[in-house]
């Protein structure tokens, strides 16, 4: 089987050819067989009808500074493509929303990956609000007196975006802090979007551990661990990746979440498990699979590929 592949990505000459998730996922297509198509979510347009973006052909390799060619300016329909991979990096605003409508235009007839309209209704920290005995405390608010009475249950509280990434404006606040009202205040003059707060979990001090889900079923796990003095462990901030193993709390928690991912056609996904809590379950463009393949030798992308041959030979989930 080869598909013609269309990568909806931020740009392709930009990113690490040793960490990005969605380069290696294109070097496991070509490897299979695949023609791989590159265009960013601004060349993305519907027209009269017709769902079109601008983009080029691409080759990948993994070679240091010269690890695309690039072909000519196109054109293309998406529903000339028989697979469409939504991998552009959050933030989660309306922009990211927009892209998702349009995708919805030309799936399931064009096979989007992960399904335009679940990762539309399940962004990264509100589809664990489904599964709160799995979860640590959490509060979805705006107003200063909520997040006030949530820190005076919980001690130690971490306040975040509701629809950031990559661990940018996320807070660790102790007992009496001062700057959780000068905090809000300058999120409130950023944008009208509630935050999210969680209890702090002190074991994150030994890592954050990313789970890697293929299709509903874990693959495999690294844990990310924080720069002394830092709250935040995501590896764009600095958090160290390591070999580790899954427990049975988070073969449970797997096992619990799987089936739903699978239903909902969210193929690739990443959860984050913090001392057996669950904080997120990234759909949008989740992260860590060469890292993966690096410390466990396993190999995610060919697993995710499997998972998109069998839908679009017509064998899989609808």
């Amino acid at each position: 089987m080869s598909l013609y592949v269309a990568l909806q990505m931020d740009p392709i000459e930009a990113v690490d050819i040793n960490g990005d998730s969605t380069f290696r996922i294109g070097l496991e297509a070509e490897a299979r067989g695949h023609r791989l198509f590159q265009y960013t979510v601004d060349q993305l347009r519907y027209d009269e009808g017709r769902v079109i973006a601008r983009g080029r052909p691409v080759t990948l390799r993994r070679i240091e500074g010269d690890h695309v060619t690039f072909g000519d300016w196109a054109e293309v329909e998406l529903t000339e493509f028989d697979v469409v991979w939504l991998r552009q990096d959050p933030p989660f605003d309306m922009g990211y929303v927009t892209s998702t409508h349009l995708l919805d235009r030309v799936h399931p007839g064009t096979l989007v990956v992960n399904d335009p309209f679940w990762v539309r209704n399940c962004p990264e920290k509100l589809m664990v609000l489904d599964f709160p005995d799995l979860t640590p405390p959490t509060m979805i608010a705006r107003d200063l007196s909520d997040f006030r009475r949530f820190r005076e249950r919980h001690g130690e509280i971490i306040v975040k975006p509701l629809y950031g990434n990559g661990g940018a404006g996320v807070f660790h606040l102790r007992p009496g802090d001062p700057n959780l009202s000068a905090l809000l205040e300058t999120f409130a003059g950023i944008n009208r979007e509630p935050m999210i707060a969680q209890k702090y979990l002190p074991a994150v001090a030994r890592g954050d551990k990313r789970i890697i889900l293929v299709d509903g079923e874990p693959v495999g796990a690294i844990n990310r661990v924080p720069q002394e003095g830092e709250a935040r462990s995501n590896m764009h901030v600095g958090g160290r990746a390591e070999k580790i193993d899954l427990t049975g709390r988070e073969r449970e928690i797997c096992r619990r979440i799987g089936p739903v991912l699978r239903e909902k056609g969210l193929i690739f996904t990443g959860i984050d498990v913090i001392d057996g809590w669950l904080t997120e379950i990234n759909v949008t463009s989740p992260t860590g699979i060469q890292e993966l393949e690096r410390f466990d030798g396993i190999n995610a992308a060919a697993l995710i590929w499997e998972a998109i041959e069998k839908r679009a030979s017509g064998q899989g989930p609808s």
